[in-house]
This record gives C-alpha cells, sequence and structure tokens, in this order.
C-alpha cells in the first residue's frame, strides 16, 4: 500500500457495551479505497457490532469516526447510506411479500414525471443487477418463494444499486454454494478494482486469503491484529482468533455401522425428483450439491414439513409418511433448518425457551406439570457443551451473535435425543472454533449410534466430515461416493448434472 494512500474512513478509540456488557474495548480500524478488508473473529468478538456502528445501526458509547478526512456520526442507516456506506447484513433483512426488484430498490423507486413509480425501469434495473450476480431470477419473483441463497444474491443486489464507496458484506457467502462464492468474488474484485472500499466478515478461512487484501482480527471486543493478509497464515490467523492452537479443523472418525434407520425409495415432493438413498446408524451421509439443487427440499418433505407427493419413506423398517415436524420428532427423526432467523428459532423468546421447546414432553411430571429442575440443568448442560456466550438462559435469542444463535438452534434438536438427525448447513455463520465443537458434537452423535444427514455448501466440510456422499441436481441423485471416492472435482462434475459416469457405491 502506498505511503500517501490516506485512509477513506478511521474509527478511533470505538467503545459499545449492552446491558453493562462490554462488547467492543479501545479499537481502530481504517479502511482504504481499492482495498478489501477482512474481519475476522470468534463468535461474540465484536465483528458485527463494529460494523453497525460504522452504518448507523448502533451509536458508540465512545470514540470517533472520520470519512474522506472529516468527523462524521451516523445515527440512522440512512445517514450512512446517504454519506455512501452500505451493508449486507448477516441476518437477511428483505420483505418476503415484495418481490425481489421492490426490495432491492426499496424507499429508493425510480419515478416517472408524474411520481408513480416506474415498475418498467425498476425491473429493468434489478434485472441488469442480478445478472451482474449471474442470476437468473425474475425480479417479478416474491422473495418468499426464493431459496436462502438467492434471497442473498437479492440483498447484495440492492448493495450494489447503491453504488456505495464503501461496502460492508457480512457473512455473504453463508448460504451460497462454491460456484455462487465464485461468482461474488469476481465481483468483489471488480468493484476493489473501481476504487471501492470493502470490508468482508467471513468465518471461511480461505475466502478471507483468496479475497482479501488485509485483516484484522476482534478478540474479546478488542483489536488483536490489523495488517496485510500475505504476512499471514491460515495457522497465524486461527491463533490470533482464538488466543490458542487449533489444530485438526476436520476431526473425522470412522464409522461403526448399525442396523439400516432410514431408506428412501423413488421420493417425489415439490423441488423432489425421484430421491432414493439409505443410511445407517453410526453414520453421516453428506449431500452435496449447487443453490436448487434440491437439497433443503428433500430434507423439508422428509420431517413433515412439506406434502411428499410420491415415493416411500422407512424408518427401522416402517413405512411411514409425516404430515408435520412434530410427528417426524416423536418418530424419533429431527430436521435443523438452515433459516434459523425465519424456521429454526422464537428470537423474541429467551434462550432456555427455545432449547427445551421440542422436549418439554420428557420433563412433565405424570399431571404434566414441568419439572423445572431437570430442564434448567439440561439447559445449562447444553449452554455448557456448545459454549454459548450469554449472561443467563433467560436472555432473549435475538440479542445473541448469529453464531450463538445457530448452536441454540442445534441444543433445541438434540435436547430431545433423535435417531435420525438432518443438520441443513449447521455452521452457517459459526466461528473457526466453534465449527471444531460442531464437527465434535457429530462425531459423538455417530458414537451414540445415531444417524445423520449433513447437508452443506462448504466443500471443505463436506468432504471432511462425511462417511459417504449423495449428490443433487435438479432435484435429483446425480452421484455418491464413498469417503475414499470423493473428491471436490467429481461431487462438482455430479452437482453441475455433467453426463459423465458417476461411481456408484455398493449398497
Amino acid at each position: 500500500m502506498a505511503a500517501n494512500n490516506a485512509p477513506l474512513m478511521e474509527l478511533r478509540g470505538i467503545d459499545k457495551a449492552f446491558a453493562g456488557v462490554k462488547v467492543l474495548e479501545e479499537v481502530d480500524l481504517s479502511l482504504h479505497a481499492n482495498r478489501v478488508q477482512a474481519l475476522a473473529g470468534e463468535n461474540g468478538a465484536g465483528k458485527s457490532t463494529l460494523m453497525k456502528i460504522l452504518t448507523g445501526v448502533y451509536r458508540a458509547d465512545a470514540g470517533s469516526i472520520t470519512l474522506r478526512g472529516d468527523k462524521v456520526r451516523f445515527t440512522t442507516p440512512r445517514q450512512a447510506m446517504d454519506a455512501g456506506i452500505a451493508i449486507i447484513h448477516q441476518e437477511l433483512n428483505l420483505i418476503p411479500t415484495l418481490s425481489a426488484g421492490e426490495n432491492i430498490f426499496l424507499g429508493r423507486e425510480p419515478r416517472t414525471r408524474l411520481g408513480t413509480v416506474d415498475w418498467p425501469r425498476l425491473y429493468r434495473d434489478s434485472s441488469t443487477l442480478l445478472e451482474r450476480l449471474q442470476q437468473r431470477i425474475d425480479p417479478r419473483t416474491p422473495v418468499s418463494r426464493l431459496s436462502i441463497g438467492q434471497q442473498q444474491m437479492v440483498e447484495i443486489a440492492r448493495a450494489l444499486s447503491l453504488d456505495a464507496e464503501i461496502i460492508v458484506m457480512d457473512e455473504p457467502t453463508d448460504s451460497l454454494t462454491d460456484i455462487e462464492t465464485d461468482i461474488l468474488e469476481q465481483v468483489i474484485a471488480t468493484l476493489r478494482d473501481a476504487g471501492k472500499s470493502l470490508v468482508l466478515i467471513t468465518h471461511r478461512l480461505a475466502e478471507i486469503f483468496r479475497m482479501c487484501d488485509d485483516v484484522a482480527v476482534l478478540r474479546d471486543g478488542k483489536l488483536i491484529h490489523q495488517g496485510p493478509t500475505a504476512e499471514m497464515n491460515e495457522d497465524m490467523l486461527i491463533r490470533q482468533m482464538v488466543g490458542r492452537e487449533l489444530a485438526d479443523r476436520y476431526p473425522y472418525e470412522p464409522p461403526t455401522p448399525g442396523d439400516t434407520l432410514i431408506e428412501v425409495a423413488d421420493l417425489v415432493a415439490p423441488g423432489v425428483e425421484g430421491v432414493s438413498f439409505h443410511a445407517r446408524a453410526g453414520e453421516v451421509l453428506g449431500f452435496g450439491g449447487l443453490m436448487g439443487a434440491g437439497r433443503t427440499e428433500m430434507a423439508q418433505a422428509l420431517c413433515g414439513d412439506v406434502g411428499v407427493i410420491s415415493g416411500q419413506v422407512r424408518l427401522r423398517g416402517r413405512e411411514v409418511r409425516f404430515t408435520s415436524p412434530r410427528q417426524a420428532l416423536r418418530a424419533g427423526l429431527v430436521y435443523v433448518p438452515e433459516d434459523r432467523k425465519q424456521a429454526g428459532l422464537l428470537l423474541d423468546h429467551p434462550v432456555g425457551e427455545n432449547m427445551s421447546l421440542t422436549a418439554l414432553p420428557a420433563f412433565c411430571g405424570p399431571l404434566g406439570i414441568i419439572r423445572h429442575g431437570q430442564e434448567n440443568a439440561a439447559i445449562r448442560h447444553y449452554i455448557d457443551a456448545f459454549s454459548i456466550k450469554l449472561s443467563d438462559p433467560r436472555q432473549h435469542t435475538e440479542t445473541l451473535s448469529g453464531g450463538n444463535q445457530q448452536k441454540v438452534s442445534l441444543a433445541k434438536a438434540l435436547m430431545c435425543q433423535p435417531d435420525i438427525v438432518i443438520l441443513d448447513e449447521p455452521t452457517r455463520g459459526v466461528d473457526v472454533g466453534a465449527k471444531r465443537e460442531i464437527y465434535l458434537l457429530i462425531n459423538q452423535l455417530k458414537r451414540d449410534g445415531k444417524c445423520v444427514l449433513l447437508i452443506s455448501s462448504e466443500m471443505s466440510e463436506l468432504l471432511g466430515l462425511s462417511d459417504r456422499i449423495m449428490v443433487l441436481a435438479g432435484g435429483r441423485i446425480t452421484g455418491e461416493f464413498t469417503r475414499d471416492e470423493a473428491t471436490q472435482e467429481k461431487i462438482m462434475t455430479a452437482a453441475a448434472h455433467v453426463d459423465a459416469p458417476q461411481e456408484i457405491s455398493a449398497r
């Protein structure tokens, strides 16, 4: 970086506390034009809070912000937006009932000479932005009909529509597959070359070294490091983030398969076209594929969240047809959805209530009275086991960081002691240290004789944890590989549904 390249924005001595708990302490951060700045750290380190201060969502308790050399103090996101700052939040902020185009230009709709909304221009400009992200999304489509990954692309398109000088991306790739992530990487490089300053918050360390020029590390609300990415490696970065060595990123344990717990034959449901597979106790069966391949739709059909059109599902040899997730739960099958905000948690309820919700019958006495002592002991067990950062189990779930919310969602599912666990993007928004905790938990589930169906868009995670891998494309199984057979190239070939021979494992 040239010596005369003055920072576009500087944050100095930033402090922030919530309910007396210090979240940020004396944080300094400099942002430069033509640079991509990574912001790394564990869940609860203060990354999202710092960026919300930068973009006017929160006000700092102390410290100063300068933009282009002038002091600024944003009290609303609109002020930051008008100053040329855009943010893509980790949690989607779209209105489901509005179309993709309406969400992209919400509050900034183009107008005709008569002052009415210029709908043709709105949809035309929306199409241009979505095509820039290589998305074949009709901008008239309601957001509620889009997948989580497509919704994330709409969020990114909205940020691009602002033509901001500073663009903050908070976990933008969490719900994207590798191909969509490659597209976003190209967009980030183009924006950087056009003179923009970008901030990327991501738990995927490879993205930091691939996409970012600089990296800053927060730990426990304090800035530990800021400097060029080229001067770091993954091991050094992990040490800075967690304050210790973190060996064996994917602690795989060989399976000890037991009886077949689930058999699926020619399953047809919305978005699913004749899927067949089986999985055993003590096994992790991974599911790969591109965005819209049908993996989530398959999981929703298995747990009764959507109706099955035809085909058979057998649990322990007995045919079942669930019409609700509650029926599946009673039969020992639980689904942990990828979208914790909309489908996984009651964010305005306490953490403890969320965690014990699925297991309440186990805590009830003969007269239906809840044994709160047992319930609270179980809640505390999972808080400790998952290292969930909170002040009290009565704390509302919406006040937790995204990664800690994900841990609560997992605890909620596992507290009912299921035999079959479907994990849909279980480490979405989770830091590297917490990821390993979840991986160890998956190994424990294997040792306990559980059957784990793992849906993941993170290729290294899929390859690192699965005993077998099924690949979907267009709602169909296009490849099946044992752990020894599976490679990234084979999985991507099957995911793209290229007409090439697939290795089918012996059943």
